[in-house]
Order: structure tokens, then C-alpha cells, then sequence
């Protein structure tokens, strides 16, 4: 395991500095492709003849990638993850030059499945990385780093994604990130070289094959969410009772009871980060349908929940007040159940805007302040020889419950929307809204682990 200087550390010059810019370029990387994706699906939809597919292309990444993660945790922690963080970025780039290159729309989910293979791999390997090169102490700054590499992307991610679409088409938006991808790779070579894996830990290949099964539920979940498959009522229960069943031998033990320890750690991070994007979803939209403003407009609540979610991050690492982990995990999901309040200040005529946004804003910060916080919890609460595996879990956790979430939503709006609009909103609302209390009450249920020799 790399040694690290005792004492204090900084970040970007010190020793470990070409790994802190490697993590941060290869975060970027998978955040700057998730926002430019989503800006020119609807392109590629158009140019490739596959509206009907639309919802598949995010999907597919999501539904592979928890085979890909399922997988990348134990090999990771048995034979350290430079080899499988390799392997990932590679995979990652042919995912890239497929879907950049594709004749179809079906070539094109190919490419986006493969993506999601690869982003399972990186996401592990960071997490990884991040618990076998930086002492306890500093795995909170770090975790900052990951999250301000959404900041920049998250502000001009769209506009550099559209405008290379219109100056020389979308398919350079796939086809010029390979360049970058390798780039980052190189920058974190010297510390995966220097992590070895405990050989004593086994694969055990049963929990890929429930992986494959928790995969297709999600896949199945998305689709009967959309309404557009046959029957679909019958593949919503069918995959969502498949997902949650076979989800749980993924997971740690207890994840889904709240015990307390890492099983606590890992369901409110899911609970928090399903219930603010379930309101994320229609905040912007009911902006636009009851308040009268510009699609672009809307969006830049977002964008400043994005920023807002990196201020919250940061306290997370540098303020001494807040140094109590579990203390910062429930101060921020008691500020994402407040931004999940918005939505339903949306409905509401007399609510000024700036209202509606500073209420948004308090989620975003919460949302860094919590996550952050429990990732570095989720390394605190795991040995050198379970950081990929645990790792796995938690993002396994997050895709499954946020998909759940999602899907469960669509389905409630627009049965309802055929009813009555502003009880559709309402409901949706209230379903993110109670996904935020849950995680309230499980945060309670969050401590720091307790070593026996300390």
C-alpha cells in the first residue's frame, strides 16, 4: 500500500498530487460524458431514426454497469485495481468510439451498454484508489475533488456539448473523449502500480449472475416506467420484484434494515440520492409548465444545485465544527428534505422564484455535505480487503434505488396527469419527499466506526 507522508498534506502539490488531478480528471471525464449525453440524445434519436429507444440509451449504461461494478469489486480487491481501472477506461473508450461511430440506433446502444461496462470498473477504482493511497483524515478532501469535477461540466457541459454538435455534429462528442480518458489514466499509473490486493479474498461468481438479474429488473423497471411495452403493468411488478429480491445479495447484510455500521452508511446514501433526483426530475419541468419560464432557465436551478452540492462538500472536509461525520450526514439530509420542498413551492403562484431556488440550493448543499461524508464513511467502515466489494454495494445500492424511484414516479405522473395535473406534481413530489424523510431517519441510524486498537 503507498505510504503517505504523516503530517499535513496538500492536495494538488503534494506527494499524491498527479493521483488527486488523475481522480479529478477521470470524474470529469465520467460527469462531463453523462451531461453532454443527455444534451445531444435528442440529435441522436433523430439522426439514427430511434425515438422508441430514447430511454434505453440511459438504461443500458446504468443496468450493465451494476454487472460491471458487481464484478470490479472483488477482482479489485483481490489483485489491487490498477489492472481492472486499466481495463474499465480501455473498455470505456471502445464504448465511446462505438456509439460515436454508429450506423444505427442499435449500434448506438451497444456502445452506450459497453460504456456502462467500463463505468462500473472507474467507479469502483476510484473508490479504491482513494482508501488504499490517503490516510483517514484526508479521504474528505479528496472526496471534494471527485464532486468539484462535476462543478465545471455541470456549468458548460451542455453548452460545449451542443456547440460541438453544431459546429461538427454530435458524434464528436463520443469520438474526441478517448484522448482525455488515456490522459487521465497515466496520471494515477504511479499509485495503482504501487496497491496490491489481498489474494485471499474470492470472487464469488454466484453474485455476478444475481447482478444479471438485478440488471435486467432495472432495465425491465425503465422500460415499463416509459408505459410504451406491452403489458407493461405486469413487467413493472415482474422486474421490480426481481430487482429488490436479488439487490439485497448484493448489498451488505442488513442494508435494506438499516443496521447500524456500514449497512446504515450505504442505505441513506441510496434513500438521499433517489429522493432529491426524483424531485429533480419535475422541479425544472413544473418551473416551465406553472411559472412560465424558459426550459434554459429552469436548467440553471440545476446547475446551481450542482454548485451548491461541491459548497456543501467542502465544509464537509475544512470546517472543525463539522467534524463529527455522522453529525454532517444528518445535517445534510435534513437540508435535502428541505430542497426537496421546493417542488412543491413550484405550485404555488405566490412563492417568488428566488425562493423556489434558494430552497433548491439548501439540497444541493446537502446533497455535498451527506455524500461526500458517506463515502468516506463507507471506507472507514471497510478493511483494505472490502473497499471494492463495499464500494460495488453502495453504487449497486444508489442505481437500484434510484431507478426504483424514477420509474415509480413516471408510471404515478402520468396515470395521474390524465386526472388531474397539479395532483400528478403533488404525488411525485410527495414520493421524493418521503424517500427524504426515510433517509432522515436512517442517518440516526449512521455512526463512525470504533476501532478496537484506538
Amino acid at each position: 500500500m503507498t505510504a503517505v507522508v504523516p503530517g499535513a498534506e496538500r492536495l494538488w502539490t503534494g506527494p499524491h498530487g498527479r493521483v488527486v488531478i488523475g481522480i479529478f480528471s477521470l470524474a470529469f471525464l465520467v460527469a462531463f460524458e453523462s451531461l453532454a449525453v443527455a444534451t445531444v440524445m435528442p440529435l441522436v434519436a433523430d439522426e439514427l431514426d430511434g425515438l422508441g429507444l430514447y430511454a434505453l440509451s440511459f438504461a443500458a449504461p446504468i443496468a450493465v454497469g451494476i454487472v460491471s461494478m458487481t464484478l470490479a469489486g472483488p477482482l479489485m480487491d483481490r489483485g489491487g485495481p490498477g489492472r481492472g481501472l486499466r481495463a474499465g477506461v480501455a473498455v470505456f473508450v471502445v464504448g465511446l468510439l462505438v456509439a460515436g461511430l454508429a450506423p444505427s440506433m442499435l449500434v448506438f446502444l451497444v456502445g452506450r451498454a459497453v460504456q456502462g461496462l467500463g463505468m462500473g470498473f472507474v467507479g469502483v477504482g476510484l473508490y479504491v484508489v482513494i482508501g488504499q493511497t490517503f490516510r483517514e483524515d484526508m479521504r474528505a478532501r479528496v472526496f471534494t475533488v471527485m464532486t468539484s469535477a462535476w462543478v465545471l461540466p455541470a456549468l458548460v457541459g451542455p453548452f460545449v456539448a451542443g456547440s460541438i454538435a453544431d459546429l461538427v455534429g454530435w458524434r464528436w462528442v463520443f469520438l474526441g473523449v478517448p484522448v482525455v480518458a488515456v490522459a487521465s489514466l497515466a496520471l494515477v499509473r504511479a499509485a495503482l502500480d504501487a496497491i496490491e490486493g489481498d489474494r485471499a479474498v474470492e470472487v464469488d461468481r454466484r453474485r455476478v449472475g444475481w447482478a444479471v438479474v438485478v440488471a435486467g429488473g432495472v432495465l425491465g423497471v425503465s422500460l415499463a416506467g416509459q408505459r410504451d411495452v406491452p403489458w407493461w403493468p405486469l413487467v413493472l411488478v415482474g422486474s421490480l420484484g426481481a430487482a429488490v429480491v436479488f439487490a439485497t445479495r448484493l448489498l451488505p447484510a442488513g442494508t435494506w434494515q438499516g443496521r447500524r455500521g456500514l449497512p446504515s452508511v450505504v442505505a441513506t446514501r441510496s434513500l438521499l440520492s433517489a429522493g432529491f433526483f426524483g424531485a429533480e426530475t419535475y422541479v425544472p419541468l413544473s418551473l416551465v409548465e406553472h411559472r412560465g419560464m424558459s426550459v434554459a432557465h429552469a436548467g440553471l436551478l440545476l446547475t446551481g444545485a450542482a454548485v451548491l452540492w461541491f459548497a456543501g462538500s467542502w465544509p464537509a472536509a475544512h470546517v472543525a465544527a463539522l467534524s463529527s461525520k455522522p453529525l454532517r450526514v444528518r445535517l445534510g439530509s435534513v437540508c435535502v428534505l428541505i430542497g426537496i420542498g421546493a417542488g412543491f413551492l413550484t405550485l404555488l403562484e405566490p412563492v417568488p422564484i428566488a425562493v423556489v431556488a434558494g430552497v433548491w440550493a439548501v439540497g444541493g448543499f446537502g446533497m455535498g455535505m451527506a455524500a461526500s461524508t458517506l463515502g468516506v464513511l463507507l471506507l472507514d467502515h471497510s478493511e483494505p480487503g472490502e473497499q471494492g466489494a463495499n464500494s460495488a454495494g453502495m453504487q449497486t445500492s444508489d442505481a437500484v434505488s434510484q431507478s426504483l424511484v424514477l420509474a415509480l414516479g413516471s408510471v404515478v405522473f402520468a396515470v395521474t396527469l390524465t386526472v388531474d395535473e397539479m395532483l400528478a406534481y403533488v404525488l411525485v413530489l410527495a414520493i421524493a419527499a418521503a424517500v427524504g424523510a426515510a433517509a432522515v431517519a436512517m442517518s440516526l441510524r449512521v455512526v463512525p466506526r470504533v476501532r478496537p486498537d484506538r
